[in-house]
């Protein structure tokens, strides 16, 4: 084993993370000597602080907010605070869409001056920090800027965010590893005003890829009354592929 990839929270949208039915608190990614925290959500700081296997946040060298939604970057400032000692350690990077920090910023302007650097997320990017290399392949179809990640390891792992479904989104994560936020069960139609994936575009999305594991998070509430175990065996059987729902303080290792 030389990463992991602790969840810290699996729920996702509004009501979810208003109530708290399932933590909203997004990823730990450590792999070899290097530490990144992925999409802060309500209750991040909180969550890691509990946790039965210690995480000292100033053992983080970056953040990674996917976008800027509540449930995705609520904690980013208490949490660039964390891993800055408090501010007097400048250190560590913050990356992000643009419109994280400008126009109507979810980062405050105090804590930026406590970070090594900003990296801006764009189509295509390549990004380094120490042992751990990603890209953003593609914008999603979201209400803000959103992007997924690949992270090029010992195996190459995705995080598809929060998206639309579109005819081209399985084309740009041909990985190992496909970590894929799933709303709901009912399909999404395109009069829906919901710009998230359902059952079965990760259906469409994972006969495409062919992943060796897909790991099933940010359910919303009416997934999550289905039971996320029954639909990702729901999904297993028509796919063939190894589906799991992640739990949380679920700790995937690779």
């Amino acid at each position: 084993m030389e990463g992991y990839i602790k969840f810290f929270g699996t729920g996702g949208a509004r009501f979810v993370a208003s109530r708290q039915i399932r933590a909203t608190g997004g990823l730990w990614l450590h792999y070899k000597g290097t530490n990144l925290y992925i999409d802060p959500g309500p209750g991040a700081i909180v969550k890691m602080h509990a946790s039965k296997e210690k995480f000292d946040p100033i053992h983080l060298d970056g953040i990674i907010i996917t976008h800027k939604h509540i449930d995705h970057a609520n904690d980013v400032n208490v949490m660039i605070e964390a891993m800055t000692d408090g501010g007097f350690k400048k250190r560590g990077i913050l990356f992000c869409p643009e419109d994280a920090v400008n126009g109507d910023p979810v980062v405050l302007q105090y804590v930026r001056k406590y970070l090594d650097g900003i990296a801006l997320f764009h189509e295509g990017g390549h990004y380094v920090v120490k042992d751990i290399a990603f890209s953003t392949p593609v914008r999603h179809i979201h209400p803000v800027e959103t992007y997924g990640i690949i992270f090029h390891l010992n195996k190459k792992i995705a995080l598809i965010s929060d998206t639309r479904f579109f005819d081209t989104l399985p084309l740009h994560y041909n990985v190992d590893c496909l970590i894929i936020n799933v709303l709901r069960s009912k399909p999404i139609t395109k009069s829906d005003a919901v710009d998230h994936l359902a059952v079965d575009d990760v259906i469409e999305i994972v006969n495409y890829i062919k992943p060796e594991t897909v790991l099933l998070t940010h359910f919303g509430m009416n997934l999550i009354k289905e039971k996320p175990d029954l639909v990702a065996e729901r999904i297993k059987d028509i796919t063939g592929m190894n589906i799991v729902a992640a739990y949380d303080g679920m700790k995937y290792e690779f």
